[in-house]
């Protein structure tokens, strides 16, 4: 590029032969300053780098997870009718474990504008209702709440991050931070969906050794066990219900929510595929395509499965 004919700015001259070249900043072509970070800073980096490290989410960090978990609430709420299956009319403290984007916690707030605390590794939405509360920390670190502290403590869609050995200590938890008469909902899938055509379950297949990989759940364990942990942990009147997910545009809308999650997914989960060089980029891409199709020609649905348990109260 020329440079436009002119008077020069103030000490903007070539440097004088024999002498070092002027720097930018010496010849006046900056006027920012690099701003070292604080230390609390650094502590605040190091430590989420370090609660990565601890943690066993299967999904990587990208730009479109909110959007994913956000349709995963839509379907789920759509076809439940409702966001929360417990007995409750109006909780007045309530805590949602892996909250993810705050979708669930927000809604629940609207209807009930009391204390809910959502509780994630990952800082929440700066935008939320009045009465929320974000709290940050690692759940197979234990809860940072005092016993007996909630009406209702809902989880769902954690088994795509807690190891299967960690689930009845996980549940326990759960329980411990509710209080007496209070109520603990858990929501999971099964680890595979049914009805699956010949390409969706070779992308299942590869998708599961990422699963194993992880210490997660593979055979369907945790799904079939939810009602099982929550007596383990002592609660009362465990009741479990059960409802099919269709995937593809043939389920209405409730079927496109899961249709562009469950391709989302595939999409996340293959990026890591490639990574470590376990399919090729195109191999991926024709994996998606053909699943995508699959889905509307076997009607796949995936069964979730919502358990609920009391806390009992205490002898007077």
């Amino acid at each position: 590029m020329t440079p436009r004919r002119g008077r020069r700015p103030e000490g903007t001259g070539r440097a004088h032969p024999g002498h070092p070249p002027a720097t930018a900043r010496a010849l006046g072509w900056i006027a920012w300053e690099p701003t070292p970070p604080t230390d609390q800073e650094v502590a605040t980096t190091t430590s989420e780098l370090a609660e990565r490290e601890r943690s066993s989410y299967l999904f990587p960090r990208h730009p479109g997870e909110a959007d994913r978990l956000d349709l995963q609430h839509h379907a789920l709420r759509e076809a439940l009718g409702r966001n929360s299956l417990a007995p409750l009319p109006s909780p007045a403290r309530v805590l949602d474990v892996g909250t993810g984007t705050g979708r669930w916690g927000f809604e629940l707030c609207w209807e009930h504008p009391k204390a809910l605390v959502g509780f994630d590794l990952v800082p929440g939405r700066a935008e939320h209702p009045a009465g929320y509360r974000h709290v940050r920390g690692n759940l197979l670190q234990g809860l940072p709440f005092r016993d007996d502290c909630f009406d209702l403590v809902h989880q769902r869609l954690m088994i795509s991050g807690i190891p299967l050995g960690e689930w009845p200590r996980v549940v326990a938890e759960l329980a411990r931070v509710t209080r007496p008469g209070g109520w603990v909902e858990l929501v999971e899938p099964m680890v595979k969906p049914e009805r699956l055509g010949p390409t969706t379950q070779r992308l299942g297949d590869l998708l599961l050794r990422q699963v194993a990989a992880l210490g997660l759940d593979t055979a369907d364990t945790v799904f079939g066990s939810l009602d099982r942990y929550l007596r383990e942990a002592g609660l009362e009147m465990v009741r479990r219900e059960e409802v099919s997910l269709p995937i593809g545009e043939w389920g209405g809308r409730v079927g496109s929510f899961m249709l562009s999650d469950i391709r989302a997914v595939c999409t996340r989960l293959c990026e890591g595929l490639r990574s470590r060089r376990a399919i090729s980029a195109e191999e991926a891409a024709d994996l998606i395509r053909g699943s995508t199709r699959e889905f509307e020609e076997y009607r796949t649905t995936w069964t979730v499965a919502i358990a609920l348990g009391r806390k009992p109260s205490r002898s007077p």
